[in-house]
């Protein structure tokens, strides 16, 4: 071996036995590392599920802790109702019941959520199946049954329940007095159904505070007496249309029945539509009708008035009821528009210095007022207009004819007023109605007995202090009118016959109390239409008195009854006999119909 061969070899030698150990180490050391990694998976694998059950318990807390809210939640929610259910149906009434009763007013006890409305509608319609005699006028009995029932056991004043809601109901006419007039301003009118609105219009009817005020010193100029006195032509023009459709119909006898409730209706709503509208009296005539459809559409919605909401229900009679109300306002808006053109232009129609009808009035009214009244404002009166004119006017000659038909006597007393007032003159001029005293005392009576609207509600606006009593906000005072007109302690014993002797001396000295007749109400809100609907009666009834005689029709029924107005259930059937030459026949006694206790009065 030489000698770079030996060096070779020491190197090698010397570097293999450096490397062995070192190698050794290194694969010492490299067990270990393996050993821990797998650890440290184990270790990372634990950390991963204890971050990852964490994660869970987490969100397992956290839903948790959102159903606890939501049952917190719910149960607050559930005890505010219950809280709020028994504050209402319960504890309120409570209180208001122990309020009135430490004042001495009591009244049928309340029950829990319906107050006292089943056993009044239990009497209600037990009195309304049970007849009455043809000839009786105590109809208090059978309309308002329920105030007549518990009057007895409780007084004059006492409460009713009405649900939740308390009624006050008042018949002593000094404080009616001070809710319709002296206080007026604590005690409002009550808001309307609904239904009843659509068809009332947002008017006088249905208006509150300043801008109802508004409208009616703007209006009430349209009401005054002379004013109205230019209607009577329009007025006379269909009462005669109808005299001569029924001359048509007579047999050879010259009689003719027929229901006066209708025809009244039908007549009425001419009346209206010539005194509103005249020169425009097709357009209104056609507008007033779409009118009529709609409060027949109502009348029907009125049948369903239980069920929550119907009124919202895309019915096909909603729907065609909707469709007809927008009929009405662009119709109105466009005839209103064309008599104000007119009226700027000087073209508008008059008679002896005044417009001819309601509208042509009440537009120049409002022209003239400084802050005048909207197109839209008009729209709403003439809805109310025809709405309250029409049943009011219709049951007010519907009643008194009835009334005619039963009292020959003081039939005959009205015949021979108006030939002697009315002389040759047909149809009576403006100026002869007013001159009409018996037929207006008949009217008044009319009015007394049947009173187109038997009851009035007012709401405690404020706590306030009526007579001696204290009354709470939010109390509803009920005014029994008919109750009112048929008391024996104001009007004497004879309160429910037929005695138009009794307004002699006019209707201060009628009763023994001034305030004690109020069929359009009393006081700033009274029915701004009333003067009218007592022309438009006197008017038609002197025309008619003039031309027949009358008497009940086998087929009549006495039934009075309510559905909104005081009207008679089965109609009112009347047989009409032609006066010969329209000449006043001699006083024919009482030899049909009812006859009259006061009869010798006349």
């Amino acid at each position: 071996m030489d000698g770079s061969g030996a060096v070779l070899y020491c190197t090698i030698k010397r570097a293999s036995h450096q490397q062995v150990p070192n190698a050794t180490v290194s694969l010492l050391q490299r067990k270990p590392r393996a050993g821990s990694s797998r650890e440290g998976e184990r270790e990372r694998e634990s950390e991963r599920e204890r971050k990852a059950g964490g994660k869970t318990e987490s969100r397992e807390d956290m839903e948790t802790w959102k159903w606890l809210m939501k049952v917190a939640g719910t149960s607050v929610i559930l005890l505010l109702a219950v809280l709020k259910v028994g504050l209402t149906f319960w504890w309120r009434p409570r209180r208001i019941e122990e309020h009135f009763s430490k004042q001495g007013i009591r009244g049928p006890p309340y029950r829990f959520f319906i107050g006292n409305v089943k056993e009044l509608v239990g009497m209600m319609m037990k009195a309304s199946s049970q007849p009455m005699p043809d000839c009786s006028h105590n109809i208090l009995p059978r309309v308002l049954s329920f105030y007549h029932h518990w009057k007895k056991i409780y007084g004059c004043t006492f409460l009713i329940w009405f649900g939740p809601t308390v009624r006050l109901a008042i018949s002593d006419p000094d404080l009616i007095r001070e809710i319709l007039v002296s206080k007026s301003e604590f005690f409002e009118k009550n808001e309307s159904h609904p239904l009843v609105k659509q068809l009332e219009g947002d008017g006088l009817l249905s208006l509150k505070g300043a801008k109802w005020a508004h409208h009616r010193r703007i209006i009430s100029p349209t009401f005054h007496l002379e004013n109205l006195k230019l209607m009577v032509p329009a007025v006379a023009s269909s009462v005669a249309n109808m005299v001569e459709k029924w001359e048509s119909m007579s047999t050879s006898s010259g009689d003719v029945e027929v229901d006066v409730s209708e025809w009244f209706q039908d007549l009425t709503e001419d009346i209206i539509t010539r005194t509103a509208f005249g020169i425009s009296y097709e357009e209104g005539k056609a507008i007033f009708k779409l009118q009529a459809q709609q409060m027949v559409l109502a009348a029907e919605a009125f049948q369903k008035v239980f069920i929550p909401g119907y009124r919202f229900f895309p019915t096909r009679r909603n729907l065609y009821s909707w469709k007809l109300d927008r009929k009405i306002k662009k119709s109105l808006v466009g005839l209103i528009e064309r008599r104000k053109s007119k009226a700027w232009e000087g073209a508008e129609e008059e008679v002896e210095g005044g417009p001819r009808d309601m509208l042509g009035l009440m537009i120049r009214a409002s022209t003239q007022s400084s802050a005048g009244v909207s197109v839209n404002d008009i729209v709403e009166e003439c809805k109310g207009f025809f709405f309250a004119g029409k049943h009011s006017t219709s049951n007010l000659m519907t009643w008194t004819a009835v009334l005619l038909a039963m009292h020959p006597r003081w039939q005959e007393a009205a015949r021979e007023e108006v030939f002697r007032v009315c002389g040759a003159r047909h149809p009576p001029s403006k100026d002869d109605v007013v001159k009409l005293k018996t037929l207006s005392m008949i009217v008044s009576e009319a009015l007394r007995l049947y009173p187109p609207v038997i009851a009035m509600i007012r709401r405690a606006t404020a706590d306030a202090e009526l007579g001696s009593y204290k009354i709470p906000r939010g109390t509803e005072i009920l005014i029994p009118v008919l109750a009112l007109h048929h008391d024996q302690s104001i009007w004497g014993n004879d309160a429910n016959e037929f005695n138009p002797a009794r307004f002699a001396e006019g209707l201060a000295r009628a009763s023994k109390h001034p305030f004690s007749l109020v069929p359009f109400g009393l006081g700033v809100r009274n029915c701004i239409g009333q003067n009218l609907a007592i022309l438009q009666a006197k008017l038609a009834l002197a025309i008619i008195l003039r031309r027949f005689k009358f008497r009940l029709s086998p087929k009549y029924q006495h039934a009075p009854t309510v559905l909104m107005l005081l009207y008679p259930q089965h109609g009112a059937p009347i047989v009409f006999s032609r006066l010969v030459n329209q000449e006043a026949p001699h006083d024919q006694g009482s030899h049909y119909g009812c006859g009259s206790k006061m009869a010798a009065k006349v």
